[in-house]
């Protein structure tokens, strides 16, 4: 990671105590909901924008998309909303969000200092949050990165990872990607898809759980699995790892949920769950007892 000149990163005293809850991951299972709830909870401080792809910009592992960029793009878009865009700038979260995320890709003390600003205006903060699940695919090295990119502030680094069943998951994802080009026909797209290491590496739970586990002490790590994340017990789970208290929501409530709805063929589902056999595996080894019985294969 790149710093100041002189080499050292700047310490916020505004952080300092707090728990820095880093999700990330997977793609598809959730984790807009989970930030949405996240942001309910007393104490707690998420970033307006639900991923900052700090990280993962800077350990371009898997990248389909140059991040830096988006966050241009993002930041020209509230630009040219209609109104006034210096007032507008002052009162909305999300244009000041895409401000500070652009400021990161020259000072790496805008990451933490967007965190600190939004501290200020927070003062029982407890818990800050970035849910960013493409964080999932940098590896060992970029996890060790992080952790040694977060040491420079006095933090308690926590991270959460959440897991879905393979072929659901990746089958969710064959659909974002229609979702997003139409031309991209979920019933057809799905082979090319297989053969993609940057859209297979997003359902390489074994990779992201080594390095996560090579990197972090234990406990530091909280895995959950999306099958259990809608109920009392799971969230209770969360909270009691962040040390901050549960609050009931409605389960029912999704979001980011794609509006494709194409069934997957019997033929993907073979193919699919085939392909991603060690990954049940690798799971049913790892997470003994835990894995949700709807994980069917």
């Amino acid at each position: 990671m790149d710093t100041t000149r002189d080499g050292r990163l700047r310490r916020y005293g505004e952080l300092d105590g707090k728990t820095f809850l880093i999700g990330v991951g997977a793609a598809k299972c959730a984790t807009s909901w989970l930030w949405a709830y996240l942001a309910t909870l007393d104490g707690v401080v998420v970033s307006p924008l639900k991923e900052l792809h700090f990280f993962n910009a800077k350990v371009r592992r898997h990248a389909i998309e140059d991040m830096d960029t988006t966050a241009i793009r993002r930041l020209a878009f509230h630009i040219v909303q209609e109104g006034d865009a210096c007032a507008r700038l002052r009162t909305e979260p999300l244009f000041q969000a895409s401000v500070d995320r652009v400021a990161m890709m020259y000072d790496d003390n805008a990451y933490f200092g967007h965190f600190a600003r939004l501290c200020t205006g927070a003062p029982d903060a407890r818990v800050v949050c970035d849910i960013t699940p493409s964080y999932s695919l940098m590896g060992r090295e970029g996890f060790g990165a992080m952790r040694a990119f977060c040491a420079s502030q006095d933090v308690a680094v926590k991270l959460v990872y959440v897991m879905r069943d393979p072929v659901d998951r990746l089958w969710s994802h064959v659909r974002y990607y229609n979702h997003l080009d139409s031309r991209r026909n979920a019933e057809t797209s799905w082979r090319d898809l297989l053969d993609d290491p940057r859209f297979m590496g997003r359902s390489d739970y074994a990779d992201a759980v080594e390095a996560l586990d090579a990197t972090f002490a234990p406990g530091c790590v909280h895995y959950v699995f999306y099958e259990d994340l809608f109920t009392d017990a799971a969230l209770a789970d969360l909270c009691a790892f962040l040390d901050v208290e549960a609050r009931p929501t409605d389960m029912s409530a999704r979001r980011n949920e794609t509006e494709i709805r194409t069934p997957i063929p019997d033929e993907a589902r073979a193919l699919i769950a085939e392909r991603l056999a060690p990954q049940y595996d690798f799971c049913r080894r790892r997470f003994a007892g835990r894995v949700p019985e709807r994980w069917a294969l």
